[in-house]
Protein backbone atom coordinates (compact mmCIF):
# COMPACT_ATOMS: atom_id res chain seq x y z
CA UNK A 1 0.00 0.00 0.00
CA UNK A 2 1.34 3.59 -1.01
CA UNK A 3 2.02 5.55 1.98
CA UNK A 4 -0.46 8.81 1.88
CA UNK A 5 0.62 11.73 4.11
CA UNK A 6 -2.08 12.96 6.62
CA UNK A 7 -2.49 16.57 5.27
CA UNK A 8 -4.22 16.79 2.21
CA UNK A 9 -4.22 20.33 0.00
CA UNK A 10 -7.53 20.67 -1.42
CA UNK A 11 -8.12 21.90 -4.66
CA UNK A 12 -9.25 25.44 -5.17
CA UNK A 13 -12.87 25.74 -6.03
CA UNK A 14 -12.16 27.58 -9.23
CA UNK A 15 -9.58 24.93 -10.80
CA UNK A 16 -10.62 22.29 -13.03
CA UNK A 17 -10.57 18.48 -11.89
CA UNK A 18 -7.27 18.04 -13.78
CA UNK A 19 -4.35 18.95 -11.06
CA UNK A 20 -0.79 19.72 -11.20
CA UNK A 21 1.61 17.29 -10.66
CA UNK A 22 1.98 17.36 -7.42
CA UNK A 23 -1.62 17.37 -6.43
CA UNK A 24 -2.29 14.60 -9.19
CA UNK A 25 0.02 12.52 -6.60
CA UNK A 26 -2.20 13.59 -3.83
CA UNK A 27 -4.93 12.47 -5.47
CA UNK A 28 -3.56 9.22 -6.95
CA UNK A 29 -2.36 8.56 -2.73
CA UNK A 30 -6.10 9.08 -1.54
CA UNK A 31 -7.58 6.55 -3.67
CA UNK A 32 -5.35 3.97 -2.87
CA UNK A 33 -5.64 4.76 0.61
CA UNK A 34 -9.84 5.05 0.31
CA UNK A 35 -9.79 2.14 -2.02
CA UNK A 36 -7.95 -0.26 0.24
CA UNK A 37 -9.57 1.44 3.80
CA UNK A 38 -12.85 -0.24 2.17
CA UNK A 39 -11.55 -3.76 1.47
CA UNK A 40 -11.32 -3.38 -2.39
CA UNK A 41 -9.32 -6.53 -3.21
CA UNK A 42 -6.49 -7.05 -6.23
CA UNK A 43 -5.47 -3.11 -6.11
CA UNK A 44 -3.51 -1.98 -9.29
CA UNK A 45 -2.00 1.24 -10.28
CA UNK A 46 -1.01 2.00 -13.96
CA UNK A 47 1.24 4.41 -14.33
CA UNK A 48 0.02 5.94 -18.38
CA UNK A 49 2.18 9.37 -18.14
CA UNK A 50 3.25 10.03 -21.48
CA UNK A 51 1.97 6.57 -22.75
CA UNK A 52 -1.90 8.14 -23.13
CA UNK A 53 -3.52 10.95 -23.56
CA UNK A 54 -6.60 9.93 -21.39
CA UNK A 55 -5.18 10.19 -18.06
CA UNK A 56 -1.46 10.10 -16.02
CA UNK A 57 -2.43 7.13 -13.73
CA UNK A 58 -5.10 4.39 -13.79
CA UNK A 59 -6.23 2.39 -10.99
CA UNK A 60 -8.30 -1.02 -11.12
CA UNK A 61 -9.74 -2.92 -8.20
CA UNK A 62 -12.37 -5.21 -7.14
CA UNK A 63 -15.33 -6.17 -5.02
CA UNK A 64 -16.61 -9.16 -3.49
CA UNK A 65 -20.02 -8.55 -4.87
CA UNK A 66 -22.29 -5.35 -6.70
CA UNK A 67 -23.10 -4.00 -3.64
CA UNK A 68 -19.47 -4.09 -2.45
CA UNK A 69 -18.48 -2.13 -5.78
CA UNK A 70 -20.86 0.27 -5.25
CA UNK A 71 -20.07 0.65 -1.96
CA UNK A 72 -16.36 1.31 -2.79
CA UNK A 73 -16.95 4.00 -5.35
CA UNK A 74 -19.40 5.64 -3.30
CA UNK A 75 -16.73 6.01 -0.29
CA UNK A 76 -14.36 6.92 -3.03
CA UNK A 77 -15.88 9.72 -4.36
CA UNK A 78 -16.65 11.17 -0.70
CA UNK A 79 -13.12 10.92 -0.41
CA UNK A 80 -12.23 13.21 -3.61
CA UNK A 81 -15.23 15.73 -2.92
CA UNK A 82 -13.30 16.31 0.56
CA UNK A 83 -10.03 17.18 -1.17
CA UNK A 84 -11.91 19.25 -3.20
CA UNK A 85 -11.66 16.88 -6.48
CA UNK A 86 -14.93 18.73 -8.74
CA UNK A 87 -17.18 16.69 -10.00
CA UNK A 88 -15.27 13.30 -11.15
CA UNK A 89 -17.68 11.71 -13.75
CA UNK A 90 -19.00 8.38 -12.70
CA UNK A 91 -20.53 5.67 -15.35
CA UNK A 92 -21.83 2.47 -14.01
CA UNK A 93 -22.84 2.97 -9.99
CA UNK A 94 -26.21 2.30 -10.23
CA UNK A 95 -25.68 -1.47 -11.79
CA UNK A 96 -22.46 -1.98 -9.51
CA UNK A 97 -20.76 -4.27 -11.70
CA UNK A 98 -18.26 -1.99 -13.70
CA UNK A 99 -17.83 1.68 -11.79
CA UNK A 100 -15.55 4.22 -13.96
CA UNK A 101 -14.64 7.19 -12.11
CA UNK A 102 -12.83 9.76 -14.05
CA UNK A 103 -11.24 12.26 -12.40
CA UNK A 104 -9.21 13.98 -15.14
CA UNK A 105 -5.84 12.89 -14.49
CA UNK A 106 -7.01 9.76 -12.72
CA UNK A 107 -9.22 7.14 -14.48
CA UNK A 108 -10.56 5.02 -11.48
CA UNK A 109 -12.18 1.40 -12.54
CA UNK A 110 -13.98 -1.08 -10.15
CA UNK A 111 -14.99 -4.06 -10.99
CA UNK A 112 -16.54 -7.30 -9.38
CA UNK A 113 -13.96 -9.92 -9.96
CA UNK A 114 -15.94 -11.81 -13.18
CA UNK A 115 -16.14 -8.80 -14.70
CA UNK A 116 -12.37 -7.69 -14.41
CA UNK A 117 -11.49 -11.23 -15.39
CA UNK A 118 -13.76 -10.90 -18.49
CA UNK A 119 -12.05 -7.30 -19.74
CA UNK A 120 -8.83 -7.88 -18.40
CA UNK A 121 -7.82 -3.65 -18.59
CA UNK A 122 -4.24 -4.52 -17.10
CA UNK A 123 -3.18 -6.64 -19.66
CA UNK A 124 -4.43 -3.97 -22.63
CA UNK A 125 -2.95 -1.18 -21.21
CA UNK A 126 0.33 -2.70 -19.40
CA UNK A 127 1.36 -3.87 -23.20
CA UNK A 128 4.69 -2.51 -25.49
CA UNK A 129 7.63 -2.30 -22.39
CA UNK A 130 8.34 -1.95 -19.11
CA UNK A 131 6.45 -2.64 -16.35
CA UNK A 132 3.85 -0.10 -15.48
CA UNK A 133 2.01 -1.55 -13.28
CA UNK A 134 1.94 -1.64 -9.97
CA UNK A 135 -0.10 -4.00 -7.15
CA UNK A 136 -0.80 -2.81 -3.95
Amino acid sequence: MAEVKNGFDAVASDTPAAVNETDARTVLNLVLKSLDDSKAEDLVSIDMMGKSALADHMVIASGRSHRHVSALADHLLRDLKAIGVKAPKVEGLQNGDWVLIDTGDLIVHIFRPEVRSFYNIEKMWSVGGEAVATVH
